[in-house]
């Protein structure tokens, strides 16, 4: 199974890291494939650690995909890392071992420790489309233009019907970066 998750890494001096990623997860098993270069990786490899933390402000995932990553931290409990405080729950990780790869190698770890902060109440059909349209965000590079406006087309209908002030916020940055790489394409 896939799940979004923010990652939070840090380095050997204690700066952190928040990337949002979909980590393969099996049991106490997780698998994070982040791409080269990129300082989730960097991090992992240095401290052989990771948290994972489930989050149901979408804020946080289009923020750290916007330029946007500075979002409360705390000390985690059982590792060395650091817990996004709006966090409902967090599992923190310790490294096992590598699979290797020149693009994006498969870092499988182990949960060390799980908590639960807050009840989970679901996500409603913004904050899916927020969490869609980040994900889009992150491939503006790969996939044609024409198909990341159709998708944000189909997911503006889902949007417009039940987003909050929170889901505003955070589709407003993703619209932004999509307007911003049009105007770029079309110089």
């Amino acid at each position: 199974m896939i799940q979004e998750v923010i990652v939070t890494t840090q380095n050997n001096s204690g700066l952190a890291h928040l990337a949002p990623m979909g980590i393969h997860s099996n049991g106490d098993e997780f698998i994070i494939l982040p791409f080269r270069p990129s300082t989730t990786l960097n991090n992992l490899l240095e401290s052989k650690t990771a948290v994972l933390n489930y989050c149901d402000d979408v804020r946080v995932f289009a923020g750290c995909l916007t330029g946007r990553r500075d979002w409360p931290l705390r000390a985690a409990e059982k590792i060395k890392g650091q817990v996004l405080q709006c966090a409902l729950a967090h599992t923190e990780l310790e490294l096992l071992r590598i699979e290797d790869d020149p693009t994006r190698p498969r870092l499988f770890c182990k949960a060390v420790h799980t908590v639960n902060h807050a009840p989970f109440k679901g996500f409603n059909r913004a904050q899916y489309s927020v969490l869609e349209a980040a994900i889009l965000i992150s491939r503006l590079d790969w996939l044609p233009l024409a198909k990341i406006e159709t998708e944000i087309d189909y997911l503006r209908i889902g949007f417009e019907k039940t987003a909050g002030d929170r889901e505003v916020e955070a589709w407003g940055w993703l619209m932004t970066v999509i307007e911003k790489f049009k105007a770029e394409a079309k110089v």
